[in-house]
């Protein structure tokens, strides 16, 4: 859902889908992996670590704030070097789209093969030995359910994250001015809002948002850092922002939601194999009946 939320901004404002997002989450996870090992000194072993629940959550917040600032950064230096070039030209929508896809694999292959020769140990075709901060252990039933403490903290932190966004975008002047910006630029600009700052402090909450997302995956999958880890996330989180509706940004959390419990729900029912069919056969029914998404705009509405 948080990964959903950078696809829905960026589109809202600027009306691109941006596939190098996912990309972005990838960065997260280094980012995070790499504060944990070389900045606070944990040893990658793929065993847990046991160092208090206050120490646990002290370092797993110096994590995310790192992970944040990778992913910022490089959201922003995204835009800054591949799409407002093109905005600067009036080039067409097809063409940030095929930049959107070549950046993908410029960021994808920069990790695999230079990474590794600027950091050693990082990156390359291998995934990062983990790094466990928390173990996982199944300590609570909530209703049918049996629930991990991990999935608990994953949960709670992404509830706060999400609430804080949807209070910044909703209640506050900057707000405003994404909202301004997306539903009618030319006036928004005439109005005084910086329309270059806007789509600037966009990507760099889509990607604070990655990386803080890409933090709490690896408390999930602490053996998932590797150069491709954001592609698979990526496209999920890409069908959550149209499930929930594109350019929404409750629909980017709610399409997130939902994504999430059909996932597991075809697990439980029809195995693992079929997780991933499961939910991407409800996308495809939801799309059927209601192409702009669930919270979307009807088609008369949309903007061209």
């Amino acid at each position: 859902a948080l990964v959903a939320v950078g696809y829905t901004l960026v589109f809202g404002v600027l009306r691109l889908i941006n596939f190098a997002h996912s990309e972005i989450f990838m960065l997260g996870m280094f980012g995070a992996y790499f504060c944990l090992d070389i900045i606070l000194g944990f040893t990658p072993s793929g065993n847990a670590y046991n160092k208090g629940v206050l120490l646990t959550v002290l370092y797993l917040g110096i994590a995310m704030l790192f992970a944040m600032l990778v992913s910022g950064s490089a959201a922003i230096g995204l835009e800054a070097v591949a799409y407002r070039p093109l905005r600067r030209r009036n080039a067409r929508p097809l063409t940030f789209l095929i930049t959107a896809i070549g950046m993908s694999f410029v960021l994808q292959e920069f990790v695999h093969f230079i990474l590794p020769q600027i950091i050693k140990g990082y990156g390359g075709s291998n995934a990062q030995q983990p790094i466990v901060l928390v173990q996982p252990k199944t300590q609570f039933h909530i209703f049918s359910a049996t629930v991990s403490n991990v999935t608990l903290v994953i949960v709670a932190a992404a509830l706060v994250l999400a609430v804080l966004t949807d209070i910044a975008i909703n209640r506050t002047k900057f707000g405003r001015g994404i909202r301004a910006v997306a539903q009618d630029p030319v006036t928004a600009t005439l109005m005084g809002v910086s329309r270059e700052r806007i789509i600037m402090m966009t990507f760099l909450i889509g990607g604070m948002l990655a990386g803080a997302a890409a933090l709490l995956y690896t408390l999930k999958v602490p053996q998932g850092i590797i150069y491709s880890g954001g592609f698979l996330l990526g496209i999920k989180a890409f069908s959550a922002a149209v499930l929930g509706g594109i350019g929404n940004l409750r629909g980017a959390l709610l399409g997130g939601l939902i994504l999430g419990i059909m996932e597991n729900y075809g697990q439980a029912v029809f195995g693992t194999q079929w997780r991933d069919v499961v939910a991407f056969v409800l996308l495809v029914l939801v799309l059927l009946i209601r192409p702009t998404g669930i919270l979307g705009e009807s088609l008369g509405k949309a903007r061209a």
